[in-house]
């Protein structure tokens, strides 16, 4: 059998491959006759899948998410860290870049005020239709808080869980990021700083507060979009201050500390970091979520040293005894694989069953806590998970959103981006903690 090592490293530059066809896909066009709608992406558009479906029965992921889009970009300066993508990605961060600043002038108010597209709309599609009053809301800070957007940088029109505060958050994240590997272009370094410099006046305004989970499932105050803010703001306020922005500095280091002690009271009795606290103090069946995790890994090391909170790795095993419980694919599983994990308990999207980007977040988790501690331990036990990946992954190396619960078949969206962009930032983790 072939090494995971050897797999590892073939699977890593297929993710590579394959995400890439996510990345400005400005040979595809993408219609919605329902809708009336004809998308010709332009560049700089990162879509959630390139696959063209309609819920035939695959999910129609056309769309630029703004979290997903920010996920695949910190993916991709990955790759260009370690030479596995050239000068082009510079390119494509160029474009992503002006694509995500002119998204900035949308104003909803014209689509409101101009109805004659809603006669292109067929019949049985306009409950689908998002109405005049709550597009003509979608203007400034707005237009970063609607979740999505068209590839071809329109408002998306159909009805969606908004408003979403995660995206300017994650995307201010992976732009600091990338700022070393600018100095040299002014002209992308200027339009770099005032992107950032707008997702961080978003962060600050919006980042505590109410919106909805990264499923778009349920409105409250999350676990996920708090810490990427708090990791966002506190990065910001080491850049600000760098620029001798001293008072903007402070503004969000402040609102970091302040994020990070309402991080604190999502300690849960029962043992985990809750997920959510939802609008009107209900509790969900959501509470214990990989959501955490994935926030922990987005957060990185600007959110602080998560990887070694015990807190944390104490969620990890509660979420895998969950799935260990729940998931037919997890009985009597060989002893070098970990158990598949999906989002939360009951979960009834498509198969309701495990997820690449889940399984992948518990990997890379491992990976990164064997850097500070239980250097072996942790990185069998990450190695476990990817050795689930490798079992349900076909040899072609495509990957979808999730792995069927019971039969380990591919199901939901196909290619999903943010599936392949887990997988290259599992392996970066790997390859730094090895040397």
């Amino acid at each position: 059998m072939e090494s995971l090592d050897r797999w590892a490293d073939r699977q890593y530059r297929r993710a590579a491959e394959f995400m890439m066809l996510s990345v400005s896909p400005v040979g595809v066009t993408k219609l919605r006759p329902g809708f009336g709608q004809t998308i010709r992406p332009i560049p700089g558009s990162v879509v959630a899948s390139p696959v063209l479906a309609s819920y035939d029965p695959d999910p129609d992921y056309f769309f630029h998410w703004y979290r997903d889009s920010a996920v695949v970009l910190d993916a991709l300066r990955v790759l260009f860290e370690d030479g596995t993508v050239g000068d082009e990605a510079l390119g494509h961060l160029g474009d992503f870049v002006r694509f995500s600043a002119n998204l900035a002038t949308l104003d909803g108010r014209l689509l409101a005020s101009a109805p004659e597209w809603r006669r292109s709309v067929v019949e049985d599609f306009k409950k689908f239709v998002r109405s005049d009053e709550e597009l003509a809301e979608v203007r400034g800070q707005a237009v970063a808080a609607d979740t999505r957007v068209n590839p071809d940088g329109t408002i998306d029109i159909s009805r969606w869980a908004r408003p979403q505060h995660d995206g300017p958050a994650l995307r201010a994240l992976t732009l600091l990021r990338w700022h070393n590997s600018v100095a040299n272009d002014r002209e992308l370094k200027r339009s770099l700083d005032q992107l950032i410099n707008a997702d961080l006046s978003f962060v600050l305004a919006h980042g505590a507060t109410s919106c909805y989970d990264i499923w778009e499932e349920e409105r409250g105050v999350h676990y996920y979009t708090l810490a990427v803010s708090q990791a966002a703001l506190a990065a910001g306020a080491s850049w600000l201050h760098a620029s001798n922005r001293h008072e903007q500095a402070r503004a969000c280091a402040e609102q970091a500390k302040r994020i990070g002690g309402t991080l604190e009271g999502y300690w849960s009795d029962a043992g985990y970091y809750r997920s959510r606290v939802l609008d009107g103090g209900g509790r969900s069946s959501k509470e214990l979520d990989i959501a955490v995790l994935l926030a922990a890994i987005h957060a990185g090391p600007e959110g602080g040293d998560t990887a070694d909170d015990p807190r944390m790795h104490q969620t990890l095993r509660r979420i895998e005894s969950l799935f260990e419980a729940e998931y037919p694919i997890n009985q009597n599983r060989p002893p070098h694989r970990g158990p598949a994990l999906g989002r939360y308990s009951g979960d009834v999207y498509y198969s309701g069953g495990a997820y690449y980007f889940s399984t992948l977040a518990a990997a890379e988790f491992c990976f990164r806590a064997a850097a500070t501690r239980d250097r072996e331990q942790l990185l069998r036990r990450g190695d476990s998970y990817l050795e689930t990946v490798r079992a349900y992954t076909p040899d072609s190396g495509e990957l979808s959103e999730q792995f069927d619960k019971t039969t380990g078949a591919q199901t939901s969206a196909r290619h999903l981006s943010w599936s392949y962009a887990a997988f290259i930032t599992c392996i970066a983790a790997r390859r730094a903690v090895e040397g």
